[in-house]
This record gives structure tokens, C-alpha cells and sequence, in this order.
């Protein structure tokens, strides 16, 4: 039954190939087909390079944000502090993957420059936060540092520093509010219910993210406790840095069972869940639209297909007084249809691929200079190559079957 099936299988494959580069007495069936397999084509192309321009996007922001977040970031589940000589911290940064470790306290403060003044986030950082992150490569103006000896300094993101015309060559200080937290609120006096520092800035850094450019301010860590009120060991976050070549994600799970409920650990994606999910949301949606545009392309194909059928009645009677079924009729021209679904696609595939090889190397489209990078970035991955293949093979075949099925129950009645 078995060699049956395949025999039958092999001669409907064999019928359709001639059928598909056949010359047709009715030239439409070839423009149509033309038209199926190039519409296949175009929309195919289409999803590959409009989901390696996200995955561009999705890696330019990840190196952003790279040079400001720490490969994974530990956080109370509860409240805004913990004790850094929790034994359970205590074992996780000694772990064998783990290179570097930075402690951090952060809060909201109200900061003055002049007579301006603004809301914005206090990050106060260890010594090594420099060796943590790559925050050389996002100094926008002066330098990375909040001491030279004599005067304790700050650096602020680019959005503040514009909001509050700090320039880190003046010498106006700067000033830094927190509420007392070991006093209520004076209601007649409120400004003796806050502690102050005052520092001068000695950079300004850029990651061009808003999020950070205009709400942080970074301090030195000790700076940040005496502003807040934290003793010696208390801290808002820890911030690990893995060894070369760690399995991110095993480091990962390995940490959050060692840390338990008590913690909440977070990766570089995860850190800035809301943007990604966004950012994920666009491409699905897109992806979505172009398959819809896809499904209605791909009727042309059942035009296609039903002409063909129609023509090669003659055919399909010879084929039957041979001993043929109708099944074999309607494998034929099911691997008729899905022969014309596969021919673009692979035109589709190639073609995206190269149109995506080409902007990546070459930079055929250009943002200008209003944009952190010249070119629009593309990133081609395998699994979306994947995922669109399947996608454009199901929607062939679907069309294909039911089409085909027309062609059995036709041949039915005559």
C-alpha cells in the first residue's frame, strides 16, 4: 500500500513540474502563475528584511544599553533596600561566573543648578562601576569621575544637563535634595525636613535613551548614603558582571534559585522589559499584516490553479481511463499549486536575504545625520528565515489543498 502511495506520489510530482514550465494554450494561466509566484516573492522578501531591521534595532538599543546596565541586576522583591551581608548575596557573588560585582543605592532627590531646578534619580555607584559598564563610551562632554582629591563631583545624563544648562566647565555647584529619613515633614519649615549635598558636575553622559538621558544623576556611592541616610551596608541593588564566555541564561537560573522569592534577578532584557515588549509587539503586529497581505496574495493562486484545472479536463479523463483515481488527480494539482507557493519563496528568500546583505555592508538606505548610527541597521537570523519558510509553506499548501480538493470533487461529476 505503501510503494502505492509512493508511486502515485512521485507521478503527480512528475505532472506538475511539467504542468508548472508547460507553455499553457491560454497564455492568462502563465501570467497568473507569474503573478502567484511573484507575489509570493515580494511579500516573502518583505518579512525578512522587515523582521532583521527590528532585530537591527533590537541589538542596536541592547548595545546602548549595555554601556549603562550591568549583565544582571539584583533587586529586593520587597521594598526598595537590603543588606548586603545576606548570606544568600554573600554566596552569589563568590560564584566561579561571576568577574565583578557593584553595589548601588538609588532614589528620587530634587536637584538645583542656578536657579533652576528639577525631579530626577540619584544612582549613587561603587568605585568600580567604571569596570562594570562601558560609561567611557557614552561620556557626551568631560569626564567619568566624582573625586580629584579636593571636591566631590557628579555626572549627569544629557537630557538633565540640557533642562538645567549644566556645562561641566563651570563652577556653579550643584545641589541635591532628599527628604530626612529619620524625620517627619515640618510643614512650617519643609526645607528642614531634607538633607543636601552639594557637588560640582564633571561630565555628562549620553546613552541617548530617555529613560536615563533625562531622569539620572550618578554620585559616588558614599556621597548617595549620606544624602539618603544608609548605613555602611545597606544598598538598593547589586550589579554582577560574568566571566567570558558564561552561559548567560544557566548563570541566570542559577542565581534566581540560589536567591529564591526574596530577590528579583534581572538580565539586560528583562532590565528594560517594558521597551522590549514594545518593541516585540511592532514586530509580531508587522509580521501579522504581511502574512494577512500574504493570504490575500496567495489567491491568485487558486486562480491560478482553477484555470489550470479547467484546461486540463482533457487530461485528468485520460489520466482516469489509464486507471488513475481522483486522488492522483488532486495530488497534481496540489503539487501544482505548492510548487508555484515553493518557486517564490526560494526567489523571495534569496532575494531578502541579498537586499538585507546589501544594507547591512553596503548602506543602501540612509537615516541621516539627525540619527545615532548613518544607515538603517538589519540583522539576519536563522530562525526567522525559518519561521518565514514554514509560514509561506503552510499558507501554500493550505491554499494549494483546498483548491486541489475543488479539482478531485469536479472530476467526480464528469
Amino acid at each position: 500500500m505503501s510503494d502505492n502511495n509512493s508511486r502515485n506520489f512521485s507521478f503527480a510530482f512528475f505532472v506538475a513540474r511539467r504542468y508548472l514550465f508547460s507553455k499553457k494554450s491560454h497564455n492568462v494561466i502563465n501570467i497568473i502563475s507569474a503573478i502567484s509566484a511573484t507575489g509570493v516573492a515580494v511579500v516573502t522578501a518583505a518579512l525578512i528584511c522587515v523582521m532583521s531591521v527590528f532585530n537591527g534595532f533590537e541589538n542596536l538599543v541592547g548595545t546602548l544599553y549595555s554601556a549603562f546596565d550591568p549583565d544582571l541586576k539584583i533587586t529586593p522583591a520587597k521594598g526598595k533596600h537590603f543588606d548586603m551581608n545576606n548570606p544568600q548575596i554573600q554566596k552569589v557573588i563568590h560564584f566561579n561566573e561571576i568577574k565583578n560585582y557593584s553595589t548601588t543605592i538609588q532614589d528620587n532627590a530634587l536637584l538645583r543648578y542656578g536657579d533652576k531646578q528639577m525631579p530626577v534619580i540619584v544612582k549613587g555607584v561603587s568605585d568600580n562601576f567604571e569596570e562594570m559598564t562601558r560609561i567611557d563610551s557614552i561620556m557626551y562632554d568631560g569626564k567619568f569621575y566624582f573625586s580629584d582629591g579636593a571636591f566631590d563631583y557628579a555626572v549627569v545624563g544629557f537630557g538633565v544637563a540640557g533642562i538645567l544648562g549644566i556645562n561641566p566647565y563651570f563652577f556653579t555647584p550643584l545641589e541635591i535634595y532628599a527628604p530626612k529619613r529619620s524625620e517627619r515633614i515640618n510643614i512650617l519649615r519643609p526645607d528642614k525636613s531634607l538633607t543636601d549635598v552639594k557637588t560640582f558636575v564633571s561630565g555628562i553622559f549620553f546613552v541617548q535613551q530617555a529613560q536615563y538621558d533625562e531622569n539620572y544623576v550618578l554620585v559616588s556611592l558614599d556621597m548617595a548614603r549620606s544624602l539618603f541616610e544608609m548605613d555602611s551596608t545597606t544598598v538598593s541593588a547589586i550589579e554582577l558582571q560574568f566571566q567570558p564566555n558564561v552561559n548567560a541564561n544557566k548563570v541566570h537560573k542559577l542565581i534566581s534559585n540560589t536567591l529564591g522569592n526574596n530577590f528579583v534577578v534581572q538580565n539586560r532584557m528583562e532590565q528594560q522589559e517594558s521597551f522590549f515588549k514594545i518593541l516585540n509587539m511592532e514586530r509580531w503586529f508587522a509580521f501579522a499584516i504581511l502574512c494577512f497581505i500574504l493570504l490575500i496574495s496567495s489567491f491568485n493562486l487558486f486562480g491560478s490553479l482553477s484555470m489550470l484545472i479547467i484546461e486540463k479536463k482533457e487530461d485528468t479523463q485520460t489520466l482516469k481511463s489509464m486507471g488513475a483515481d481522483n486522488t492522483l488527480v488532486q495530488y497534481i494539482f496540489l503539487f501544482e499549486g505548492w510548487l508555484i507557493s515553493f518557486l517564490g519563496l526560494i526567489i523571495g528568500i534569496v532575494a531578502g536575504i541579498l537586499l538585507c546583505l546589501a544594507q547591512q555592508h553596503l548602506g543602501l538606505i540612509h537615516l541621516g545625520e539627525n540619527y545615532i548610527i548613518n544607515s538603517l541597521p538589519v540583522s539576519l537570523q536563522i530562525k526567522d528565515l525559518f519561521f518565514i519558510f514554514s509560514m509561506v509553506i503552510i499558507i501554500g499548501f493550505t491554499i494549494s489543498f483546498f483548491t486541489a480538493k475543488f479539482a478531485k470533487n469536479s472530476n467526480k461529476k464528469i
